[in-house]
């Protein structure tokens, strides 16, 4: 027997042993040759962009290469997911972004992508915080909801655009509380939260990580966190649950982090994912989780897709109880939560 038949034999007997079939090998591994790109398709400093920031400089380690932030907001986000969707599929382009957005974006017919094209590394749970300009004369819950019935219609509360997650929050509350508002929409999470500092808008309802930082310079006044536990903040003390004025109003907020086309090779998902794992047990990520008002996560693969998809049916059918949205949840195959 040749030296070539043997070993060939004895890889064979080794792959027995292992419980592998030698003719069915897993795939290559992966490791990128050059720096990543993600295109965070939302401005700089909101919760998607400073997400994405934290993750690339974790994950760079295991990678070995640079990870490049880009950000290309615009129409809600969409034209940067469709500039990641129409990148080769070698590995080297990301995206990153709330689950709530990657939601509504066929739901709003922004893009022919449904949340089902792509694959989520989450490491963040951010609740969505209603506040108001530290002057404000707006005190709690129900003075906001006595201000918008009092002036229908003329209420303005800011968000990241049309689908994002604070827009889906103030359609929820809007929904809930039985109000009408006045929806003005600006580039990213941060613009929002400025322009409620500013008094540009009277309320803001976007992420907790967006509002933490001018909540604790008392710059913002927190009326609720969207959410049946009340939150601790580092720095400006106990926001309370929405639940204490309307009982019943449903769990809001997003998941946060970094996605891929679903159609990459099997070998470059392996390798984002030992990236990601690495990078969500990091002291530095967790630290800016609790700093931030967030829950930390660590989700990927199946379980990653699970929470998207339940997290789906109320999206997308708030969307579309709202009137915003352009297609039927249901002839997306989205059940009714």
């Amino acid at each position: 027997m040749t030296r070539l038949a043997t070993t060939a034999v004895v890889m064979f007997l080794v792959a027995g042993l292992m419980g592998v079939d030698p003719g069915q090998a897993g795939p290559a591994p992966w490791r990128p040759a050059r720096p990543i790109t993600i295109i965070v398709p939302w401005a700089a400093g909101g919760s998607t962009d400073m997400t994405a920031r934290i993750m690339a400089s974790q994950m760079e380690k295991p990678l070995g290469q640079k990870i490049v932030i880009v950000n290309s907001p615009g129409a809600g986000g969409a034209i940067g997911m469709k500039e990641v969707w129409d990148r080769p599929r070698d590995g080297y382009t990301w995206t990153a972004n709330s689950s709530t957005a990657a939601i509504s974006y066929a739901v709003l017919g922004q893009l022919d992508l449904t949340h089902r094209d792509w694959l989520y590394f989450y490491s963040l749970y951010a609740p969505n915080v209603i506040a108001v300009r530290a002057d404000s004369p707006i005190k709690d819950v129900k003075g906001l909801i006595d201000a918008m019935k009092a002036r229908p219609g003329a209420v303005t509360v800011s968000s990241a655009g049309a689908g994002s997650s604070g827009h889906l929050a103030s359609e929820t509350f809007r929904l809930a509380a039985g109000t009408t508002y006045r929806h003005i929409a600006y580039a990213g999470g941060a613009p929002a939260v400025v322009a409620a500092v500013a008094g540009e808008v009277e309320v803001v309802m976007q992420l907790s990580m967006e509002a933490a930082e001018m909540l604790r310079a008392k710059r913002l006044r927190a009326l609720a966190v969207m959410s049946s536990t009340p939150l601790e903040l580092d720095g400006y003390g106990t926001i309370p649950a929405i639940t204490a004025s309307i009982p019943n109003f449903p769990e809001t907020g997003s998941y946060f982090g970094v996605m891929v086309p679903r159609d990459l090779p099997a070998g470059v998902v392996a390798a984002v994912d030992e990236a990601f794992q690495y990078a969500a047990d990091t002291f530095t990520l967790r630290s800016f989780a609790k700093h931030m008002g967030t829950a930390h996560a660590a989700l990927s693969g199946k379980r990653a897709s699970d929470v998207t998809e339940a997290k789906a049916r109320r999206v997308a059918w708030t969307l579309f109880d709202a009137g915003l949205a352009k297609r039927s949840p249901a002839d997306l195959g989205i059940p009714k939560p």
